[in-house]
C-alpha cells in the first residue's frame, strides 16, 4: 500500500499542474469562459481572473457592476467575485462526489452579469477529482456457508466495494489474503519464483499413510469430476525416492490423482469419473496404495471406505446471467419490472428456490422489491429520469440447501415529458427611458427543461403587444430587447408573457409575466387648450379680480409634465394691468380698469414644464374692457362756476344771456353744451327743462340742448329769468348733471346792467360785504402799482404811442382767434357745435364762454366817456398773442379805474 501511495503522489501533482495550466490557458469562445480546478480547494482559493478574461479593467469594475447569477441558486454558494479586482474565488468547500455523484465529468455553470451596458457571459468551472476517498465495502464482515463437496472453480459473490472517486482514482481491483483454498481476481498479479537446492537421496523409506482407514460420504448427486481429498502419505526420502504417486484399486466410479500442494507435499485426491447411484451401490471399499520411485520401489497401503449419500449438490441456475429491461419514469408504483427465474437440479427442499436482492445502495432498495417465491420484480417507488437514468439490481436465487446464484438486472429509465420548462428572470432593467434606442437589452432570461431529447428542447416566444422581442444568446439563455422606439405617453408600461414550450408529446409549456415600465423623458412641450384667449372685463373691477384662466397640458409625467405660467410680453403698457398665477394659470387684474383710458390690450402667457432642458409654448390673451356708466355728463356751457346747480354760492356774478323783449317764439336764447366720457348708450345725452322762472316761456331741445323761447316775450315777464336744465345719459342707472342759465330780458346791454347789479336785500351777509371791500382795495392797489411800473418801464424803453387795454379797445369775442378747450375732443358728443372763445381765456380758465355779444362801445357799457382810442395792438387778430407785451401795454387810464370803482361801490351799496 505504501508503494501505491508513493506512485499516486506524482500523479496528483501532475493533475494539479494540469489544472493550473488549464486555468491560465482556458479562454472561452464568444461569451463563454471555462476554468478547471481540483476539488477540496480551501475557501478563498483563486479560480481565475474573471474580469480580465471578460476584457474588463479594474477601473471599469465599479461602473460595470460585475456579479454572478444562476438559475439554480445552490450553485452560487460555491463561488464569489471580488469587487476590487474582479477575480473569481472559492467561497465554499468543493466536494465533487457531493456535487456530481458518480458522473464521469463534473462542472458548475453560471452566468456573469455586467451592467452599463447590460450583457451576460457564461462561465463553466470544471471540478477535477482528487483521490480523497478510499474504497469501502457495504459490510465489514461476510459470512459464507460452502459445502465441502463444492468443486474447485465455483464462484461466490462477495458484494461490491464502493469508491466515490472516478477515473483512475476509482476502484481498480480486489486482493485476497493468501490462503490454500480461495483466490480473488486481481489485475496484474504478482509472480513468485522458488529456488530449490537438490540433495540426492537414497530410497531407504517406504511411503506410509498417517491412518490406515479413510471414511468418505459422497452424495449420489455429486457430479463426475468431483474431487475428494484423501490425505497425504509420508515418505522421508526425497527426489525420485520420495513419494511418486497413488494407486487405487480398479473400480467403475473413482480414480485417484496425485496433487502437489504449494509446500511441495503430494496428496491423494479422489476423482469421481462416473455418477454415483446410491440405490445401486451404497458403499465402496477400495485399497489405496502410495508408491515411491526408488529402485526397487517401495509402497504403502490404506483402506478407503466410501458411503454414497444423498445431498444438495446442484446450485440454482438463472436462465440468464444478465437481464435488461426498460421502464417509463411515469410508471406507477406496483408496476411489474421483470420476472427472473432460476432452476435447481436437486429435489425436495434442496430444489426450493427463494429470490432476493443482494447488497445494493439504500436508494435502489427503496425503488424496487422482488417477490421471494415468484421472482417478480416490482416498482415500489416512483421513478425520476432526471434523478437517476438507470439502475443495476443484484438478484440472488437461494435453494433449500443454501446454495446461491446471482444475476444482474439492468433497468433503463425512459424519459417522459413530465417537466415543464422552467423560466428564470435573471435580470430586468426597469424602468427603461422612453428614448432608449431600438435593440436595448431590457431583460435576461434563463430557460431550461429537465427532460432530455426532444422533451428537453425548448423554444420561447413573447405573448402580448409590445415593441419587444426575444433573442437567443446561448443555449437556454435569452435577451429581451426593444424592437422600436418607446413612447411613454402612449404606453407607460408594457406587460408581456414569456411562453416557453418544449417539443415533447404532448408538449408542456410554462409562462412568466414580464412588466417593463417606461420612464418619462421631456419630449413634449406644453400645449394650450386654445391658441388665443379672449376675456371681457367690465371696467371699475376690483384689483385682483379673475380675468381668465389659461390651461396648458403636457403629456409628460412628473416634473416634465408640471406646467408653470408667467407673462412673456404683450402690447405696449399691458404688463402692469394683469398678472398670472404660476401654478393654476389664472390671470388676475392688477388694478381697476378704466374703459376711458384703455379699451383693450393683449398679453402673451408662456407655459413651461419642469424638465431639463425645459420646453415651453405661448398663447395670447386679449382682454376687452367693457364700458360702464361711471361718468356723469359734464356741462361745458354754461360753466359750473357760472351758476351750475350744486356748485354752491358763486363769488362772481353768474353768466347771463340777454334776450330782447321783442323776441318771438323759437328765439335761440342759448345752448347747453355737455359731454359724457362713457361710450355707447352710456354717452347718449338728452336735455330736459326742470326749472324756470316762467316755465311756459322757454323750452329745451331734447337732443340739441338749445334753449329757445316757447312763445313771444311779453311785457309782463320779469326782467330776470332763471332756467335750469338737466342733462341725462342712457346708462343703467342713468347719470345726470344740471346747468343753470340766467336770462335778462332787455333790449340792450345798458338796460340789462341794472338788473344784473340788483340783489335782494339781506342776501349778502356782513362777512361777505367785508370780504368784497378788502378785495376791492387790494385790486385797486395792485392796479395802481402795476400802472406805475409799466409807465416807468415804457418811458425808459422809449416806446411808441401809448395804447389802452386790449379788452377795452377791441371786441370782447374775436371770431378769427377762436379756440376750443383742450379737452373738448374727449368724450362722445352726439351733436356738433361751433363754439368759439377767446384763446387766452380758453387756455387760462379751461372753460367755455358764452356766445359773443354785440359790440358795445365802452361809453355805453360803463356810462362814461370813452377812454381814448384803442391801441394799435388791438387791431391785430385776437387769436395771435402779442409779440412784445411790455411795449404794447400802457398804464390803465383813470377812466378804467373809475369804472371798476363804480362797479364795486354799487356792489357794496347793495
Amino acid at each position: 500500500m505504501a508503494v501505491r501511495q508513493n506512485r499516486r503522489r506524482p500523479f496528483g501533482r501532475a493533475v494539479l499542474l494540469l489544472a493550473l495550466l488549464l486555468v491560465l490557458c482556458c479562454r472561452a469562445a464568444a461569451e463563454r469562459i471555462r476554468y478547471a480546478i481540483p476539488e477540496e480547494l480551501g475557501r478563498g482559493s483563486l479560480v481565475g481572473p474573471l474580469a480580465r478574461d471578460l476584457g474588463l479593467s479594474p477601473a471599469e469594475l465599479p461602473a460595470r457592476k460585475l456579479r454572478v447569477a444562476s438559475a439554480a441558486n445552490r450553485q452560487l454558494k460555491y463561488f464569489t467575485v471580488s469587487g476590487e479586482n474582479g477575480n473569481l474565488y472559492v467561497s465554499e468547500r468543493l466536494d465533487r462526489e457531493e456535487m456530481c455523484g458518480e458522473s464521469a465529468s463534473c462542472s458548475v455553470s453560471f452566468e456573469a452579469l455586467v451592467q452599463n451596458p447590460l450583457n451576460v457571459f457564461h462561465v463553466e468551472v470544471a471540478i477535477q477529482d482528487v483521490n480523497d476517498n478510499a474504497p469501502h465495502f457495504l459490510r465489514d464482515n461476510f459470512q459464507l456457508e460452502i459445502s465441502e463437496l463444492t468443486p474447485p472453480g465455483a464462484r461466490f459473490a462477495l458484494g461490491v466495494a464502493e469508491d466515490a472517486d472516478v477515473g483512475s482514482n476509482s476502484l481498480q481491483g480486489y486482493e485476497l489474503e493468501a490462503n490454500g483454498y480461495f483466490a480473488a481476481l486481481v489485475q496484474n498479479p504478482l509472480n513468485v519464483f522458488h529456488v530449490e537446492v537438490a540433495i540426492q537421496d537414497v530410497n531407504d523409506n517406504a511411503p506410509h499413510f498417517l491412518q490406515n482407514n479413510f471414511q468418505l460420504e459422497i452424495n449420489e448427486l455429486t457430479s463426475p469430476g468431483a474431487r475428494f481429498y484423501l490425505g497425504i502419505a509420508e515418505d522421508p526420502d526425497v527426489g525420485s525416492n520420495s513419494l511418486q504417486g497413488y494407486e487405487l484399486e480398479t473400480n467403475a466410479y473413482f480414480e485417484v490423482e496425485m496433487k502437489e500442494s504449494q509446500d511441495g507435499s503430494k496428496f491423494a485426491e479422489l476423482v469421481l469419473r462416473r455418477a454415483l447411484d446410491r440405490e445401486s451401490e451404497q458403499s465402496l471399499r477400495l485399497v489405496l496404495t502410495a508408491v515411491d520411485g526408488g529402485d526397487p520401489p517401495r509402497s504403502g497401503t490404506a483402506q478407503l471406505c466410501i458411503n454414497v449419500t444423498d445431498a444438495n449438490d446442484n446450485p440454482p441456475v438463472f436462465a440468464q446471467d444478465r437481464y435488461r429491461t426498460s421502464l417509463r419514469e411515469d410508471a406507477p408504483p406496483g408496476s411489474t419490472v421483470l420476472n427472473v427465474s432460476a432452476s435447481d437440479a436437486d429435489a425436495g427442499t434442496n430444489a426450493r428456490i427463494t429470490y432476493g436482492f443482494g447488497k445494493m445502495p439504500a436508494k435502489v432498495l427503496q425503488k424496487f422489491v422482488v417477490e421471494a417465491e415468484s421472482g417478480t420484480i416490482r416498482l415500489q417507488e416512483a421513478l425520476d429520469f432526471e434523478d437517476t437514468r438507470a439502475f443495476s439490481l443484484a438478484v440472488e436465487a437461494r435453494d433449500g440447501g443454501g446454495l446461491v446464484a446471482h444475476c444482474e438486472v439492468e433497468v433503463e429509465v425512459l424519459d417522459v415529458n413530465d417537466n415543464a420548462p422552467e423560466i428564470t428572470v435573471t435580470s430586468v432593467s426597469s424602468p427603461v427611458p422612453e428614448d432608449a434606442p431600438a435593440g436595448t437589452v431590457v431583460a435576461l432570461l434563463k430557460v431550461r427543461d429537465r427532460d432530455s431529447g426532444e422533451n428537453g428542447q425548448v423554444w420561447c416566444e413573447l405573448s402580448g403587444e409590445a415593441p419587444l422581442s426575444m433573442v437567443s444568446s446561448s443555449v437556454g439563455s435569452y435577451k429581451v430587447v426593444t424592437t422600436s422606439a418607446l413612447d411613454r405617453e402612449q404606453a407607460s408600461e408594457h406587460r408581456v408573457t414569456v411562453v416557453a414550450r418544449d417539443r415533447g408529446s404532448p408538449s408542456l409549456s410554462s409562462r412568466a409575466s414580464l412588466v417593463l415600465e417606461v420612464s418619462d423623458v421631456n419630449d413634449n412641450a406644453p400645449v394650450f387648450e386654445e391658441a388665443a384667449y379672449s376675456a371681457y372685463v367690465a371696467e371699475n373691477n376690483a384689483a385682483g379680480a379673475p380675468v381668465v384662466r389659461v390651461r396648458a397640458r403636457d403629456a409628460d409625467a412628473g416634473a416634465n409634465g408640471r406646467v408653470s405660467y408667467w407673462l412673456a410680453g404683450g402690447s405696449a403698457g399691458a404688463a402692469p394691468y394683469v398678472s398670472v398665477e404660476a401654478r393654476s394659470g389664472a390671470v388676475y387684474a392688477q388694478r381697476s380698469f378704466d374703459y376711458e383710458q384703455c379699451r383693450e390690450f393683449a398679453v402673451a402667457v408662456r407655459a413651461q414644464d419642469g424638465g431639463a432642458p425645459s420646453r415651453s409654448s405661448t398663447a395670447t390673451v386679449r382682454v376687452f374692457v367693457l364700458d360702464r356708466n361711471d361718468n356723469a355728463p359734464r356741462v361745458l356751457w354754461p360753466a359750473s362756476g357760472s351758476g351750475a346747480s350744486g356748485s354752491g354760492a358763486a363769488s362772481l356774478p353768474a353768466a347771463f344771456e340777454v334776450v330782447p323783449r321783442s323776441a318771438e317764439a323759437g328765439y335761440l336764447v342759448g345752448k347747453v353744451v355737455a359731454v359724457d366720457a362713457d361710450a355707447g348708450r352710456n354717452a347718449w345725452l338728452s336735455y330736459e327743462l326742470v326749472q324756470a322762472s316762467e316755465p311756459s316761456l322757454f323750452r329745451v331741445g331734447l337732443h340739441s340742448g338749445e334753449v329757445r323761447t316757447a312763445r313771444a316775450v311779453s311785457e309782463r315777464d320779469a326782467a330776470k329769468q332763471r332756467v335750469v336744465a338737466v342733462v341725462k345719459d342712457h346708462g343703467q342707472p342713468a347719470l345726470s348733471a344740471t346747468a343753470t342759465l340766467h336770462v335778462v330780458l332787455a333790449e340792450s346791454l345798458q338796460e340789462a346792467l341794472p338788473e344784473l347789479s340788483e340783489r335782494a336785500a339781506g342776501a349778502d351777509s356782513p362777512a361777505e360785504l367785508q370780504f368784497y371791500l378788502v378785495l376791492a382795495l387790494a385790486l385797486l392797489s395792485a392796479l395802481f402799482l402795476l400802472s406805475v411800473a409799466l409807465a416807468v418801464l415804457a418811458r425808459l424803453r422809449r416806446a411808441g404811442p401809448p395804447a389802452v387795454l386790449r379788452c377795452l379797445g377791441a371786441q370782447r369775442f374775436s371770431v378769427p382767434g377762436a379756440a376750443f378747450p383742450a379737452d373738448f375732443c374727449e368724450g362722445t358728443l352726439p351733436y356738433s357745435y361751433n363754439l368759439c372763445v377767446a384763446p387766452a381765456r380758453a387756455v387760462a380758465e379751461g372753460a367755455w364762454l358764452p356766445p359773443p355779444l354785440p359790440s358795445v362801445p365802452a361809453e355805453e357799457l360803463l356810462g362814461t366817456e370813452p377812454c381814448g382810442k384803442p391801441s394799435p395792438s388791438s387791431s391785430a387778430g385776437a387769436g395771435e398773442p402779442p409779440t412784445d407785451a411790455p411795449q404794447n401795454v400802457l398804464p390803465l387810464p383813470p377812466c378804467v379805474l373809475s369804472s371798476f370803482g363804480v362797479l364795486l361801490l354799487q356792489k357794496l351799496q347793495h
